[in-house]
C-alpha cells in the first residue's frame, strides 16, 4: 500500500522538493544581496529609526505641562465701613502720601488729566507719580497696581 502511494505521488514529491530547494536558494541569495551587500545601509537606517523614536519620545516628554494651573476667580465683597489702611504694607511699599492720593484717584477710574485737575499739578507730574507707583508696587499697568494695592490693604 505504501509502495502504491509513493509511486502515485512521486512526481509531486519531486516537484515539491525541487521547488523548496529553489525557494531556499533564492531566499539565501536575497538575504546575501540584502544583508551582506547593504549592511552599512541597514545599519544607518536602524540608527535613524532609533534616533527618530528617541526624538519623538523626548519631544512628548518635554512638551507636556508639568503643572496644571487652575485659575479660580472669586468676587469678595466687603462692607464699605470696615476698611482700615494697612500701615505695615504702606511703609514696606514706600509710597508717599501724594502717590497714595494718585493711587486712590486711579482706583476711582480717573484719567491722568482728571487727576491733574483735582490735585492741581501738571499731567506730566501725574505720569511721574504713576510710574513711581508701578515701580514701588512692582507692576506694569494701572489695573495691576489697583489690584495689588487692594490685595495688600492700601485701597478699600
Amino acid at each position: 500500500m505504501n509502495n502504491i502511494f509513493s509511486r502515485k505521488y512521486r512526481t509531486i514529491w519531486i516537484y515539491g522538493c525541487s521547488l523548496a530547494i529553489l525557494l531556499f536558494v533564492l531566499k539565501w541569495l536575497e538575504l546575501r544581496l540584502l544583508i551582506y551587500d547593504h549592511a552599512f545601509d541597514i545599519y544607518i537606517g536602524a540608527i535613524a529609526l532609533l534616533f527618530t523614536a528617541l526624538g519623538i519620545w523626548l519631544a512628548l516628554k518635554l512638551s507636556k505641562p508639568k503643572i496644571n494651573t487652575v485659575v479660580v476667580e472669586k468676587t469678595v465683597y466687603k462692607e464699605p465701613g470696615e476698611f482700615s489702611l494697612n500701615q505695615a504694607a504702606l511703609e514696606k511699599s514706600g509710597l508717599s502720601w501724594r502717590e497714595m492720593e494718585v493711587l486712590q484717584l486711579l482706583a476711582n477710574g480717573n484719567s491722568n488729566k482728571a487727576i491733574s485737575e483735582q490735585l492741581y499739578v501738571s499731567p506730566n507730574t501725574v505720569k511721574t507719580h504713576c510710574s513711581k507707583i508701578f515701580e514701588k508696587l512692582e507692576v506694569h499697568s494701572r489695573m495691576q497696581a489697583i489690584e495689588k494695592a487692594k490685595k495688600i490693604g492700601l485701597l478699600p
